[in-house]
């Protein structure tokens, strides 16, 4: 009888251990299976980030159904990681107080404040209406400069990487460039004080000539001085000579113009205007865009900014973001 129990729980012990044994190996498969899920995972987020450009909620912004001043807060409930602001929506409110620099300050206070509370990161400021930093005439130009001054100390301030501007004042090439190799230095070499880069985009005209954008990039040879590339902005002249609403009866070479901005970027722009039932821009290819991108090696953030129509400002900007994630996820290294 004992001899038997001595066996009976030899045998018990055996069972036992190898329960064990079974069950570390099944814990092990599990934890070996989250972590080639997590890896799949990652391997299939797209090589940048994504940011929202401001001016994608211009109307509601316009008609008072959103206070520019929640705009972290808008951001982070449309799932973005960094928002690019639009000097505009501040600049005349600031101009007309009492005390603008104090008013600039409480602005400034406010939107770092909300950005931190949404945990969204303070990526760049779109400044307008501050001046033709590429006119030929240097006292108009030099007051561009001072002007852009506040906005690149705004853009400190939020944490932003930087501002990103606009070149316009003659359409003569030749003064044209001049000009603004003179307004860039100017304005990047006071920004390097204070660590922000100053961008431009291409906005219509010959800032929208991308290969005359680059020999003023080379001319300027800053570090902190580059392009943000605009999916859409390759007008060079509109019907009549009208800046910005009219007709475009002139346009860059769109896939050509980005690639030659891309070695200068710091930032990039994804315009849209309309998209088809299976979610693809109708006007701009996408997926040889976000090609060309990462081919020259950039990884930072891509902001959405939606112009269209058909859809609401918030439909555009979602399915904007899906675009974006999903032909950027199909270009990962390891696929």
């Amino acid at each position: 009888m004992k001899i038997y129990q001595t066996r009976f729980t030899y045998f018990f012990i055996a069972m036992f251990l190898m329960a064990g044994i079974i069950s570390c190996k099944d814990s092990q498969k599990d934890k070996e299976q989250k972590v080639a899920e997590t890896s799949q995972n990652e391997n299939n987020d797209p090589f940048f980030k994504l940011s929202l450009a401001q001016w994608s909620l211009n109307k509601h912004i316009f008609a008072g159904d959103i206070d520019p001043m929640e705009f972290a807060r808008v951001a982070n409930e449309l799932e973005f990681e960094g928002i690019e602001y639009v000097s505009g929506f501040y600049a005349e409110g600031i101009k007309k107080a009492d005390d603008p620099k104090q008013a600039m300050q409480d602005v400034l206070d406010t939107l770092k404040a909300k950005s931190e509370k949404y945990n969204v990161e303070n990526v760049l400021i779109m400044v307008d209406g501050e001046g033709e930093l590429a006119s030929p005439d240097e006292d108009t130009r030099n007051t561009a400069v001072e002007n852009h001054k506040k906005w690149v100390d705004a853009a400190e301030f939020l944490g932003c990487h930087s501002i990103r501007v606009n070149l316009f004042g003659t359409n003569d090439k030749e003064e044209w460039k001049s000009a603004a190799v003179d307004g860039l230095t100017k304005l990047s070499e006071y920004a390097s004080e204070k660590n922000v880069n100053v961008l431009v985009e291409n906005h219509g005209y010959l800032s929208s000539n991308a290969a005359l954008l680059a020999e003023v990039m080379e001319e300027v040879n800053l570090e902190n001085c580059g392009t943000l590339p605009d999916f859409g902005n390759f007008c060079l002249k509109r019907k009549d000579g009208e800046q910005w609403e009219a007709e475009c009866v002139e346009e860059y070479p769109i896939y050509q113009g980005i690639e030659e901005m891309m070695p200068y970027a710091k930032a990039v722009s994804a315009k849209s205007y309309d998209f088809d039932e299976e979610g693809n821009e109708t006007k701009l290819d996408y997926a040889r865009i976000l090609k060309i991108i990462k081919e020259a090696g950039y990884t930072g953030f891509i902001g959405v900014e939606y112009e269209g129509e058909r859809l609401s400002e918030k439909e555009g900007i979602i399915a904007t973001r899906d675009l974006l994630i999903k032909e950027g996820s199909k270009l990962n290294d390891n696929q």
